[in-house]
């Protein structure tokens, strides 16, 4: 790395894989497995055909609000908003962009923690963007959630009820385009799922359940990032759940991404790829590896040379490289970061070279700038 690639100084932040201990929010529907449900409204005195008929309620008809299911008593239904169904999300701002079809939402959970959820709506697709902590302890300089550190982990129910909050505004229409429905789940908010392990698979589970017991979102329409959680890589390799993985590399070699994602000085670039390749020829899944681009930083072209070396290492054969999608990020700023967006002739240079050598590489659609849309940007501006 020569004098003019350098990376400047910055404050090292803590790595954290354990998130502090704190209140855990109420138990809710969505936390509960099917078989849990029929022993919850067992245990409530309630006939077994109410748990489906309460989940219908909540993921058929993405209502959240026993009060109004008026096909069950009053007085049962005081019982159920307390016991299995507490309210979760309070909402403290919604922005919206791009003519209505970008809203962000900033979250209050029980216990004040803020999150953000994010809805994008496409001409063929809407894709929600879901939070899985409170803040983060993977502690990457140029990321906004980074700089707050770990709160808490978010329960598999917070991170649903994301989810149902943006289908329940498609389904009626709240957003411009017509009534809709949700297709696609990125687990790119705030946080680090693969840190949040069980409750995202969880989340994971119920997003994929078909309807009435879980929303029926295919699972080729989920994706779950990592910054390269090695273990939990291949852990997530063996749940049998077919959703895209998404390895947040950001840099090729050891040397830059040890402290761009400093969570690479326990799994290195090459650990990361093989779990993700690994992951890849078991899912029968194609990965994406996620690359924002800074300016003078990683953007360089001879890091799309050994950006392309490094993936080329696997995959050759009658398949290609087909393992393995690039998807380069033009940076979100974060105000008064020294990391900026990469110059437009260098972003396509940099496509260029990746796919001169045969791999597949697009640009991400930016959206929302001026709402703040990068991942915790909301939230460090809320007081």
């Amino acid at each position: 790395m020569n004098s003019e690639e350098t990376a400047p100084d910055r404050r090292q932040l803590a790595l954290v894989f354990d998130a502090p201990k704190r209140g855990k929010p109420p138990k809710h529907w969505a936390d509960l497995s099917v078989d849990d449900r029929v022993q919850a409204v067992q245990t409530m005195g309630m006939p077994k055909f109410r748990a489906q008929q309460l989940s219908r309620h909540y993921f058929e008809h993405l209502n959240n609000d026993p009060q109004e299911w008026t096909d069950l008593p009053g007085a049962l239904r005081d019982e159920l908003a307390e016991q299995l169904f507490p309210r979760l999300l309070d909402p403290v701002r919604r922005l919206s962009t791009d003519k209505g079809m970008t809203q962000k939402t900033l979250w209050r959970l029980h216990d004040g923690a803020l999150v953000e959820s994010v809805l994008m709506r496409y001409p063929k697709r809407t894709t929600m963007c879901v939070s899985s902590q409170a803040g983060c302890g993977m502690a990457c300089p140029f990321c906004a959630t980074g700089k707050g550190g770990l709160q808490r982990n978010m329960s598999a129910a917070e991170i649903v009820e994301q989810v149902v909050d943006g289908a329940r505004a498609l389904r009626a229409g709240e957003i411009p385009g017509g009534a809709g429905r949700v297709n696609n789940i990125v687990f790119m908010g705030m946080g680090e799922p693969l840190a949040n392990y069980k409750a995202v698979v969880d989340a994971v589970r119920t997003i994929v359940t078909p309807e009435p017991n879980g929303l029926g979102i295919s699972a080729r329409g989920v994706t779950v990032s990592t910054v390269g959680l090695v273990p939990a890589i291949r852990k997530l390799t063996e749940e049998g759940l077919p959703v895209t993985l998404a390895l947040s590399l950001h840099a090729p070699d050891d040397e830059l991404r040890d402290t761009l994602v400093p969570v690479n000085n326990r799994w290195n670039v090459a650990e990361a790829v093989d779990a993700a390749y690994e992951y890849s020829q078991v899912t029968k899944r194609r990965v994406s590896i996620e690359y924002a681009l800074m300016r003078d930083i990683n953007d360089q072209a001879h890091r799309a040379d050994l950006l392309a070396d490094v993936l080329r290492r696997k995959g050759s054969g009658a398949r290609g490289y087909g393992w393995v999608h690039v998807n380069l990020i033009p940076l979100n700023e974060v105000p008064g970061s020294e990391f900026t967006r990469s110059r437009t002739e260098d972003m396509a240079e940099f496509v260029r070279r990746l796919e001169s050598r045969g791999l597949a590489a697009t640009m991400r659609d930016t959206r929302g700038d001026e709402i703040d849309a990068a991942c915790g940007q909301l939230a460090a501006t809320e007081s």
